[in-house]
């Protein structure tokens, strides 16, 4: 008996565990009943039974721990990542990279319909300074709210969820196209001035629901990898060479100016309607789904891990402030002369392969576009130069300042000083060729 009363049922010193917690028969070697392990309590701290350390570890949620809200067809997805069957999703990015910016290419591609006609004096039957500064007003206009809209979007959460950010801003620029055809349908030859400043206002409304829906699209596929923000981009460029191919076409086959307009405006729309049906298509997708998992498992994981801190704005800027003036420089060296300045450039030679009246639609317009376009596509394939001797070419680009001044500039209702000294009409289309796949290059 005394043998097996000095033996202890759990193994360890004085009968406790490795965890010190239990002791239920202890050693009676040189003692009585005054030893102190026999004064301490039956039942110690309890800690709860670990059956899988490894996992509680990582400090993950009861929801997770538990496979709350595991599906079978999200465990087939864990198992089996889903690949973009087609380039569906590809695609269904692309067409939402064409909507970004259909609404200003739109509008700048359709100079002759404003100019050229709703405020002409032929038109008005008075001669007005509108149709002189209007893609300069259109530029400030298309430009401001966006950038503020942009500027605001990143750190206020403007018009809900995602789902609300994208549907509104669809709807309000597809109504705000409704009344740009109602007001090419209806005669305002007697009020050009309220006609400029209503275009104008309709302008502005136009692009700030334009810069919520362009970074909300940018913040949805920021959930994809990188090759995906890559089609909203080569989107972008499309829908320039898309709004002037339908320029050129609608005004070749129209029977007048006001029905090309017509048919050019309602174009857009379909475009937008496009976009808004597609947004909905892209959760039945099995890839977006997937990761669209995937980011939001990275958002839980990086709130537990910050919580409450704010995210480092001027660290991200200081750290991508190269990257950032090379885009701004490059994007304010074209818009400083594209459209207001391009497409003021007349014809220099009556025997130019491209007549008057296509001449500012293709050299201009088109061309741009279409090179803007080429530039996208190529940076897939041609990365050069490296990041850190981008600034160079970049700041060679202030050349274009003068040599489009340069050229046949011939502004309305303005009379040039400036003498002309590059008066070749291909030099100029070469300029213009450069410009334009530049601006994607970089």
């Amino acid at each position: 008996m005394a043998s097996y009363d000095s033996q202890n049922l759990l193994p360890g010193n004085g009968g406790r565990t490795n965890g010190g917690n239990i002791s239920v028969v202890s050693s009676r070697s040189g003692g009585g009943p005054n030893n102190e392990t026999e004064k301490s309590p039956f039942l110690e701290k309890l800690e709860p039974v670990r059956l899988t350390p490894a996992w509680e570890e990582n400090n993950l949620p009861n929801d997770e721990l538990n496979f709350r809200g595991m599906t079978m067809e999200r465990a087939k997805m864990e198992l089996n990542p889903p690949r973009d069957k087609l380039k569906l999703v590809f695609l269904t990015l692309m067409i939402h990279g064409v909507g970004t910016l259909m609404p200003w290419n739109m509008f700048i591609t359709a100079k002759s319909y404003f100019v050229d006609y709703k405020l002409s004096q032929n038109y008005t039957g008075v001669e007005s300074e509108y149709g002189t500064y209007f893609l300069s007003s259109i530029g400030f206009a298309s430009q401001i709210p966006n950038l503020l809209f942009n500027w605001l979007n990143i750190f206020i959460n403007l018009g809900g969820n995602l789902t609300k950010r994208i549907v509104y801003s669809i709807l309000i620029e597809v109504l705000v196209f409704v009344v740009t055809v109602v007001l090419a349908m209806i005669n305002s030859s007697e009020w050009p001035g309220a006609f400029f400043w209503i275009t104008m206002t309709t302008v502005v409304i136009l692009n700030m629901a334009g810069g919520i829906y362009q970074n909300t699209v940018y913040g949805m596929v920021a959930k994809l990898p990188f090759k995906y923000t890559g089609a909203v981009v080569l989107g972008s460029n499309i829908s320039g060479t898309f709004a002037s191919i339908i320029s050129i076409l609608s005004s070749q086959f129209a029977s007048s100016v006001r029905t090309a307009a017509i048919y050019y405006f309602i174009t857009a729309m379909f475009v937008l309607l496009l976009c808004f049906d597609t947004y909905f298509a892209l959760p039945l997708n099995k890839f977006y789904r997937y990761h669209e998992l995937l980011k939001e498992k990275e958002i839980e994981s990086n709130q537990r891990a910050n919580a409450g801190a704010r995210p480092p704005y001027w660290t991200i800027f200081k750290q991508a402030f190269p990257q950032l003036f090379n885009v701004f420089f490059t994007f304010f060296i074209t818009l400083a002369v594209f459209p207001a300045v391009h497409s003021d450039i007349k014809r220099s030679d009556s025997n130019f392969i491209i007549g008057d009246e296509l001449f500012v639609s293709i050299c201009c317009f088109l061309t741009f576009n279409v090179c803007a376009m080429l530039g996208s596509l190529l940076t897939s394939w041609v990365t050069w130069p490296k990041p850190k001797y981008l600034v160079w070419p970049v700041l060679l680009r202030a050349a274009f300042l003068p040599l489009f001044l340069f050229c046949n500039y011939q502004p309305l209702n303005i009379t040039r000083v400036l003498p002309v000294f590059i008066d070749h009409d291909w030099v100029y289309w070469g300029h213009r060729y450069r410009d334009g796949l530049h601006v994607r290059l970089l």
